[in-house]
């Protein structure tokens, strides 16, 4: 996609989701943090149903620990992966309290520090807890950044690279929702809607022909 197409791509995106804003349910960074943990492989819906429960007596890392593993196990089983989750959520909150003073870290590097955490999920709380300029790389950034041809590659890692030449440092945490809703809403992971994408003239998976879906 040439530099051009990529800023016409990005106005539209913006255009289409002016109000793109996090699905999960939060109030506190800490909060922030343990929805996206419970996330991965999971929908936000699930998570969102799973945290409003959770979150009644333990919303804090100081309560989070009040809970066995087993306990928290039983909290969050239907978000899937649960054995590993609940070991992370307990891990993070113990690092919180003993390296971080009980407040959730605000730089990427420090919040990638604590157990269980990756980039994507330090970008996703670093950005949307603290305002910092980031880009978060999960299924759907990384399948409409491959498809459009605003970043290409085969890694989270190697999109986000991308996704930092291509977008304005300003726009990255927007840019990171308005990619997100484009890929839940039209560029479907099985059945993407090329034939009522407005992308579709600039796309490079649309160029090449792929079998469209009409409404």
């Amino acid at each position: 996609m040439k530099t051009t197409d990529k800023k016409t791509a990005l106005a539209e995106l913006q255009k289409l989701y002016p109000d793109a804003k996090p699905a999960l349910h939060y109030t506190t960074a800490y909060e922030l943090l343990v929805a996206v943990i419970l996330s991965a492989q999971c929908t936000d819906e699930r998570v969102n149903i799973v945290t409003a429960k959770l979150f009644e007596k333990h919303s804090t890392p100081q309560t989070m620990l009040q809970l066995s593993q087993k306990e928290l196990e039983k909290y969050i089983f239907s978000c899937g992966f649960y054995r590993m989750k609940a070991e992370h959520i307990l891990s993070a909150s113990k690092d919180i309290i003993e390296r971080f003073h009980g407040e959730v870290p605000n730089t990427v590097e420090d919040l990638m520090s604590l157990a269980g955490v990756g980039k994507k999920t330090a970008n996703v709380v670093y950005s949307v807890a603290f305002g910092g300029a980031a880009i978060a790389v999960d299924t759907h950034v990384f399948r409409v950044s491959n498809r459009l041809g605003l970043a290409k590659g085969d890694t989270p890692l190697a999109v986000e690279a991308g996704l930092c030449k291509a977008i304005p440092k300003e726009d990255w945490s927007k840019a990171h929702h308005w990619l997100i809703y484009h890929g839940r809403k039209v560029c479907h992971s099985q059945r993407p809607d090329c034939a009522n994408c407005t992308l579709s003239a600039l796309c490079d998976y649309a160029k090449k022909g792929q079998p469209k879906t009409k409404k």
